[in-house]
């Protein structure tokens, strides 16, 4: 078991080059299954769901080595379709290989994808829009059994914009001939890296707002491509700063995608710079902001909500956070409750009334941001924290405890 031991009441000060992208790289890395070929991707994250994919990958027969930030696959040799439940398990964006192996073989096998535990997360628009290609989904105990053996030109209006499910029905559109129409696509900058990276590879891809129109059929090649930077990776850093009262400068950043982000933090009283690829914070004091309601991109995100929920827990007055997304992701409150922070929680909604301290405490993370969120708490607070479990955290930030390290935070890990 990982642990974070973290002795709070320092400003974070100092520079941050922003990794690759985890929500990117991950599409990424199944997409390469649907190519067949080599393709070399740079600007990738360490983390453990890279190190899950490259497993997952390895399993189905594919040839895949990383060396630093740079990973090299070659799916020429992928001769499996089955993704055993243990592989699912450890990560939810385990599910993408599914479209990306009906392009290529025509049947996959897998199980319900795991990950951090956020409520009800179905993947019933996924096999909605397969099911509108042709394909024929078969439950068989915990696993599902899809088949396509004559991909079928259509349109799919998916009813929400889910960023999984548009990567999914991307990666499988790419094995039916004439063209698919993805209505109401996510527009999350993850799913246009993902056309860029097809692109790349030969794959014919038009985009017309939320509509995205791909002609299958098409033969694909590998590529070499450098995955974007991780825009959440880059919001929990910002939201890190002015918990802290710190100054902090990110570069190797895209701000444009954080404009929502960005857009609360200086209603928050928080002085931000932008030049080019980098991103300047500066806070003095933090004043609460409301309501902040996640929403899919360009509002708020999903994933910045319980680093921010954190920030607001030392805010002066009070915020009201609204939940939108996942019905169960909310998991961080208790723990900020020990710490001393002052929130009202029901399911989907929460009331944070700003504290001048809190205190060190023991916790668990529960989740990937949720942790994050623990640790922002920990550095704002009196005494040691303990924040156990924290390999969840791992799985989605590259040398977490040495960046923090870096710019002044007290925080040591331990096995």
């Amino acid at each position: 078991m990982v642990a974070y031991h973290i002795s709070g009441g320092a400003p974070l000060q100092g520079t941050i080059a922003i990794h690759g992208a985890k929500n990117s790289v991950l599409p990424l890395l199944a997409a390469a299954v649907a190519v067949g070929g080599r393709c070399t991707l740079t600007n990738c994250p360490a983390i453990r769901d890279v190190d899950t994919a490259l497993d997952i990958l390895r399993h189905l027969g594919c040839a895949a080595r990383r060396s630093a930030d740079r990973v090299e696959v070659d799916a020429s040799g992928a001769n499996r379709t089955d993704i055993p439940a243990r592989l699912m398990r450890r990560m939810r964006a385990a599910v993408l290989f599914l479209g990306a192996l009906l392009t290529r073989f025509g049947r996959a096998e897998i199980s319900l994808p795991g990950g951090c535990v956020l409520g009800e997360r179905p993947i019933d628009l996924h096999l909605f829009g397969l099911r509108r290609m042709g394909a024929e989904v078969e439950a068989r105990g915990e696993r599902i059994v899809c088949t396509m053996a004559n991909p079928q030109p259509c349109t799919i209006a998916l009813p929400f914009p889910s960023v999984g499910a548009t990567e999914n029905l991307l990666l499988a559109a790419l094995a039916c001939p004439d063209e698919v129409n993805i209505c109401n696509a996510a527009l999350e900058p993850e799913i246009a890296d993902l056309v860029l990276f097809l692109r790349a590879c030969g794959a014919e891809i038009a985009e017309k707002g939320s509509v995205l129109r791909v002609r299958g059929g098409v033969p694909l090649t590998g590529c070499a491509y450098r995955v974007m930077p991780d825009r959440i990776e880059a919001a929990t850093y910002l939201i890190a700063a002015a918990a802290t009262r710190g100054d902090l400068l990110l570069t190797e950043l895209c701000p444009e995608h954080l404009t929502a982000v960005t857009e609360l933090l200086s209603r928050a009283s928080c002085e931000l710079t932008v030049g080019g690829h980098s991103l300047r914070l500066r806070c003095r004091s933090l004043r609460a902001v409301s309501p902040i309601r996640t929403a899919p991109y360009d509002g708020f995100p999903t994933d910045a909500q319980a680093p921010m929920m954190a920030a607001m827990a030392v805010a002066e007055g009070v915020s009201v956070f609204e939940e939108t997304i996942f019905s169960d992701r909310l998991r961080h409150v208790p723990a900020l409750r020990r710490m001393g922070a002052q929130i009202l929680a029901a399911k989907t909604h929460a009331v944070v009334t700003g504290v001048k301290t809190l205190y060190g405490a023991r916790a668990e993370a529960t989740d990937l941001r949720g942790g994050a969120a623990m640790v922002i708490a920990a550095l704002c607070a009196q005494g040691e924290s303990v924040i156990t479990e924290a390999e969840h955290i791992e799985r989605g930030y590259a040398d977490f405890v040495p960046v923090l390290q870096a710019c002044g935070a007290a925080i040591e890990r331990s096995n």
